[in-house]
């Protein structure tokens, strides 16, 4: 037998090492360890889509069944005796959920020409019903009523020819699931509805649709012990078929927003005022007013191009991802409204997406001059994104520091931006004076700065 050489050991005991990935064991300070895929910070932004029995009612919001039946809400509690037969229970809801119009590749076509690059559907809410054939939510699930189809599947096929990234939103909790009552009746030393309907169902859904991101929710009412949420995140990221995609956020038990777990969501619509030093993402809804689509909505409590526009710059620019949310109807459609937005978002991220997509926030992300600038940055290219058009086509920059090789584009537009020294420091930019309907984007204008410090 030939022998090896001591320099030929090492090289061979060096490759085998490099062959083992890291073992993460259940505990916070192992967990919070794991680096997040790269694929989510490069992404900025993703489509989040609230769907399921409470698209039936379609009223107040995806909260229906508890604002009508726990709070005793007299809004919820009028609609249903106006408008529904005495003894009529949420159940019957159910078989209404149709979804006879939903087509996958429609919607996924949407979200690619909107510009998203993941898209969260929810698999689960707090009512409890499953939009995937769940083998612990018998007749509870859009196989067996309702729609009579894998929405969760078929949505996830869709996206996958078109490369876009599949999250699954699974609440945690089921506000009236009699286990979860029960153990909330132990003070959660029991975990009862934990392990025959929580973890069951998180490890079916990786197993069988093998997602690129989990966007936990319904977590608020019981520690993490409780969930047996570090068990399950070990496994996910030790032996799960997608321990090296997959991404999660933080809300895990009662005392881990902003704190444990993937990404942070802090909480709904988390605006921070300076840079955190953890990714983030914000999730925010088209429609102001709820999560889940409502018949009632009015054209003033939805956000316009502008609004949106705006939230995304100002999440990039502080490092933050953007989910934006909308609520198919139970006929399986997404109204006119938000594909109107959707596809404006995506018109804009046509000429702007440079700035935002795999871009990092900037040594400065905001300076309020001639007007409100919001830096982004991509290797030693600095963007400078503005909301409003300055008036007389001149915009001051203070924070960029020019140098002999300084030059300034607008992306949309070919050619180079005459500029000169600010009478301190910055640059004084000369922006085209641009007829009204000629530039392709009406709001948000995006500067592209070389040779910058």
């Amino acid at each position: 037998m030939a022998s090896l050489s001591c320099g030929s050991f090492l090289v061979c005991l060096c490759a085998l090492l490099s062959g083992v990935s890291t073992q993460y064991t259940p505990d916070w300070d192992s967990i919070d360890k794991r680096p997040l895929p790269a694929w989510f910070d490069e992404a900025k932004f993703g489509i989040f889509l609230h769907w399921g029995v409470f698209s039936v009612p379609s009223f107040g919001s995806e909260w229906f069944w508890w604002n009508w039946q726990q709070e005793k809400s007299q809004a919820y509690v009028q609609f249903m005796k106006k408008n529904y037969p005495p003894g009529y229970s949420y159940a019957d809801f159910a078989p209404h959920f149709t979804a006879e119009f939903f087509d996958p590749d429609s919607w996924a076509e949407l979200f690619q020409r909107a510009g998203a690059r993941y898209v969260v559907l929810t698999t689960k809410h707090h009512e409890g019903f499953t939009n995937w054939g769940s083998p612990v939510s018998w007749n509870w699930n859009a196989v067996d009523t309702g729609p009579h189809r894998d929405l969760v599947g078929d949505l996830g096929a869709a996206l996958k020819k078109r490369n876009l990234r599949y999250g699954l939103y699974h609440s945690l909790l089921e506000w009236f699931h009699p286990l979860y009552l029960l153990d909330k009746k132990n003070g959660f030393k029991t975990q009862y509805f934990v392990f025959s309907k929580t973890m069951p169902e998180l490890y079916d859904l990786v197993k069988r649709y093998q997602p690129d991101l989990l966007w936990s929710d319904g977590d608020w009412e019981s520690p993490d012990t409780y969930w047996n949420s570090t068990d399950f995140l070990a496994w996910l990221y030790n032996d799960s078929p997608v321990k090296d995609k997959i991404v999660v956020n933080d809300r895990w038990g009662s005392n881990c927003s902003c704190h444990h777990g993937g990404y942070y969501n802090c909480a709904d619509k988390f605006t921070p005022t300076e840079l955190p030093d953890h990714k983030w993402e914000k999730c925010t809804s088209i429609d102001h007013y709820s999560w889940g689509y409502r018949r009632n909505m009015q054209l003033y409590q939805v956000m316009n191009e502008g609004n949106i526009i705006s939230d995304l710059v100002q999440t990039v620019s502080f490092g933050g991802n953007y989910l934006l949310n909308v609520g198919p109807s139970k006929e399986g459609l997404i109204m006119p409204i938000f594909q109107e937005r959707l596809l404006n978002v995506g018109k804009w991220l046509f000429v702007n997406g440079e700035a935002i997509y795999s871009s990092k926030p900037w040594r400065v992300q905001k300076e309020n001059g001639t007007c409100s600038i919001w830096y982004t940055s991509k290797g030693s290219v600095v963007y400078g994104i503005f909301l409003t058009w300055p008036e007389g086509n001149q915009i001051k920059l203070v924070s960029p520091k020019a140098s002999p090789s300084t030059n300034v584009t607008l992306l949309g537009l070919t050619g180079q931006l005459r500029w000169k020294p600010g009478p301190e420091s910055g640059l004084i930019i000369q922006l085209p004076s641009i007829p009204p309907g000629i530039f392709p984007v009406e709001f948000g204008w995006t500067l592209k700065l070389n040779g910058v410090n």
